[in-house]
């Protein structure tokens, strides 16, 4: 063998050995990726989830908003990147504890009566409007001590939350999508699929409670979201007795 061969034998070697390498270092770099995020929803490989839907408040019938079912969609989507599956349930169907399988729960309390229950075992210090009545407080969030009303079309507002029981031993989460109307839980689906590779690097697989602000959507849609606060703490404190001390509406 002369050295030409030689020299292009060796580097036909060293370019699959590269090759080899390199495609070794996708792989283990995609599975720790895929890895953190089944750790975040909790979904390792084959596992069962619960997707809970509302019901169109502004149907007689047992609908389902169209905003609810692209924020299904998103969910959906997230969940089969994680190799899991899901079941579709209705709330009124949704009738079991949490903690034994991941679920996402999609809608306000005034409409999900799984949601209302979710709020009320784990989110004692927030509390939703729920009076159909129309007046400046329809639809206002109050967490703490801060109250945050709606302006339909222009300044709405969505809680994101993960949440985990109490109980000792290993529990899935439970996902909140807790909006003042259909297009925010839409919203807030969307902003954690884009974000929560920077939510679980901050949070870990610990419990938040996060307060977002859909911008403009009768023009945006759920596309423009922004993030207000982190709310966890208020949001796990019970409502103290006075009345809250400010209010936040657009201008």
């Amino acid at each position: 063998m002369n050295d030409d061969v030689r020299n292009i034998v060796l580097g036909v070697l060293a370019a699959g050995i590269s090759a080899g390498l390199g495609w070794i270092a996708r792989t283990y770099l995609w599975k720790r990726k895929l890895r953190r995020k089944q750790a975040f929803f909790g979904l390792p490989d084959n596992s069962e989830s619960l997707l809970v839907v509302n019901r169109d408040a502004g149907s007689p019938d047992l609908a389902v908003h169209r905003y609810d079912v692209f924020a299904l969609l998103e969910l959906a989507a997230l969940i089969k990147d994680c190799n899991a599956h899901a079941e579709v349930i209705t709330q009124d169907a949704a009738r079991q504890g949490f903690g034994e399988r991941t679920e996402f729960c999609v809608g306000g309390p005034g409409s999900n009566r799984r949601m209302w229950a979710h709020m009320q075992a784990m989110l004692p210090g927030v509390r939703v409007n729920t009076d159909p009545d129309p007046g400046p407080d329809r639809l206002a969030f109050q967490i703490g001590t801060e109250r945050y009303r709606m302006e339909s079309g222009l300044t709405e507002y969505v809680l994101l939350a993960r949440l985990t029981a109490s109980q000792p031993g290993p529990t899935r989460p439970v996902f909140l999508f807790c909006g003042q109307r259909a297009i925010t839980n839409q919203a807030a689906t969307r902003y954690l699929a884009r974000n929560h590779e920077k939510l679980a690097r901050k949070h870990g697989n610990n419990p938040f409670v996060l307060l977002l602000k859909v911008v403009n959507s009768q023009a945006y849609g759920p596309d423009v979201v922004e993030l207000v606060a982190d709310v966890t703490r208020a949001a796990q404190t019970p409502l103290p007795a006075v009345a809250p001390r400010s209010s936040h509406r657009a201008s």
